[in-house]
């Protein structure tokens, strides 16, 4: 199989056409299934990747008339332990930079959990999983990739068929997050994290790439092998998967390849 034919690849001339593209993607798959009477179910992301994304879909909320009466939302992970409350939770990122702004039901909202006593994570996890399929599982999951090539908090040794669990993040993710938490001794070292297999399950993936910090990692999760050892590279058995580029995160791949990327 000539894996660079099988990829659907779109790359954007900048942040903010890559991130419209996105959430105009979202936008439509929520207006489809709301006019069937059906709920939409959205794995999200946090970080820097999808801040312009969440804006477009506020704006489309709040001038455009998107109602997210009907949407569901998993998150991908939270660090752990980790208070709601706390800046740093990807709680309090989703309420900052989505959910405080639009109409969606707080009911329908699942992050994991960073409260729990350790011995609750296992079950917590369990019931995460179960919540998803109860729900017919993901019709589209949102992905960033971090530098270690992880998606959620999959990192490097992660396997294919992993579902939701505690894991330990690697030194690069850790020193990536110092200036969100003032200070390395403040990051936490684990996270609760959905699994491959629960990413992968998904409908839909779009994996949204964005800088040039992320062009070595997507060139090695693209166009290397598949391999536990960037586990975004799974993503590459998958024909569901849409790859989502600005120039600069493209531009460490083959030119051959690039000259058959769409270009808007």
């Amino acid at each position: 199989m000539n894996n660079q034919e099988e990829k659907f690849i779109k790359v954007y001339p900048n942040s903010e056409t890559a991130s419209l593209y996105v959430a105009g993607r979202i936008a439509s798959l929520i207006v489809k299934k709301s006019e069937l009477g059906q709920k939409t179910v959205l794995g999200l992301a946090t970080g820097a990747t999808p801040k312009l994304v969440y804006k477009e879909l506020i704006r489309l909320h709040q001038y455009e008339g998107l109602s997210f009466k009907s949407v569901v939302t998993f998150n991908l992970d939270e660090y752990y332990p980790m208070q709601a409350v706390d800046e740093q939770s990807y709680r309090s990122f989703m309420n900052v930079n989505l959910f405080n702004h639009v109409d969606m039901p707080s009911e329908n909202i699942h992050i994991p959990d960073g409260t729990l006593n350790l011995e609750a994570v296992q079950a917590h996890c369990a019931l995460y999983e179960k919540k998803i399929q109860d729900f017919g599982g993901l019709d589209l999951q949102l992905l960033g990739i971090g530098r270690t090539g992880h998606i959620g908090f999959n990192e490097p040794g992660s396997l294919v068929h992993s579902t939701t669990r505690l894991v330990h993040l690697n030194d690069l993710t850790i020193s990536d997050a110092i200036a969100d938490f003032g200070g390395k001794e403040h990051v936490p070292s684990q996270a609760i994290t959905m699994g491959v297999k629960t990413i992968t399950q998904a409908k839909e993936i779009i994996l949204l790439a964005l800088s040039q910090r992320k062009a070595d990692i997507i060139q090695q999760a693209l166009e290397g092998g598949i391999s536990s050892h960037i586990p975004a590279s799974f993503l590459q058995q998958f024909k569901n998967v849409e790859y989502v580029l600005d120039q600069e995160a493209a531009s460490q791949l083959a030119t051959n390849y690039c000259s058959a990327v769409t270009n808007p």
